[in-house]
């Protein structure tokens, strides 16, 4: 599945930069890797994503000192279901500045980080300043909130675009619609057990002061609605209080997907069968 995810941001233009914090990679999966990477890198299990790209980052500048577009991604995510290349195109559209496929508001407004896409040099560069100075920690919730948290308020306070092409709000606007999507959120918080008898305008009032994951909590309708690529690992793995249906999240998959549903099953048993466990 990460192959076909390299193959993917290879085909959106991205000259793609591997980084993994598995020991035990093969020569034959490293020659996978090369064939489709332009750099290559394995690294001390430090820092979860935000991490890998600090200590990554300042070959990345010395090899490419001219860049005006950076993706950020890590595989906390099985897919792409969907083509990509859309996604990507739609997200070019929005100019220059930062941008997310998903927002949260828990713990404030920010962009999730899971995929991230800087344009025009000047974001960029912003960027790159952010996590070149980071602190990182081997705490998670530490470098959450030094990092993912700040990230999208960092970049606004520097006069940056900062957007989601799935925005929180547009997202809750149209799960109110749905019946069905509103009993999976009746029972992800107390708060929310009434929703369904509240006007559309209430509902959205209500999700917006007890904010819910939305590529945990909306997965469905991001998936079916929105056309969105990608299904959250952890969510598949370890489920979550409040996400109905998760035992057929395997019907959202297109039978012509990037990577079908073998691929995907494939690479949920070997992290069911692994040391560490699912990604962060």
């Amino acid at each position: 599945m990460v192959l076909r995810q390299i193959d993917a941001l290879g085909h959106c233009g991205f000259a793609v930069v591997f980084i993994t914090m598995a020991s035990g990679i093969s020569s034959g999966q490293w020659q996978e890797v090369l064939a489709r990477s332009a750099l290559a890198v394995q690294r001390r299990n430090f820092g979860l994503d935000f991490g890998a790209w600090r200590d990554v980052l300042p070959e990345v500048r010395r090899r490419w000192p001219h860049i005006d577009e950076l993706m950020l991604a890590n595989d906390s995510v099985l897919g792409p279901i969907r083509s990509l290349c859309p996604v990507v195109a739609a997200l070019r559209s929005g100019g220059a500045g930062l941008f997310g496929l998903t927002e949260s508001l828990q713990g404030g407004p920010h962009l999730q980080s899971y995929m991230l896409l800087a344009r025009g040099p000047r974001a960029v560069s912003d960027l790159m300043r952010f996590i070149l100075t980071l602190y990182v920690s081997h705490s998670k919730w530490l470098l959450i909130r030094f990092s993912e948290l700040r990230l999208a308020r960092w970049m606004r306070d520097r006069n940056h675009r900062v957007a989601a092409l799935f925005g929180y709000d547009r997202l809750v606007r149209a799960a109110v619609t749905d019946q069905d999507q509103c009993r999976r959120l009746a029972t992800a918080h107390p708060a929310l057990s009434d929703l369904q008898q509240l006007t559309q305008e209430a509902a959205v009032a209500r999700l917006r002061q007890w904010p819910v994951n939305p590529t945990r909590h909306l997965w469905h309708i991001l998936a079916t609605r929105f056309g969105y690529p990608f299904v959250k690992t952890d969510l598949v793995l370890r489920g979550l209080t409040g996400c109905g249906g998760l035992d057929s999240w395997d019907s959202v998959v297109p039978h012509d997907a990037p990577c079908p549903l073998p691929v995907l099953r494939a690479h949920l048993e070997v992290l069911r069968s692994g040391p560490t466990g699912p990604p962060n």
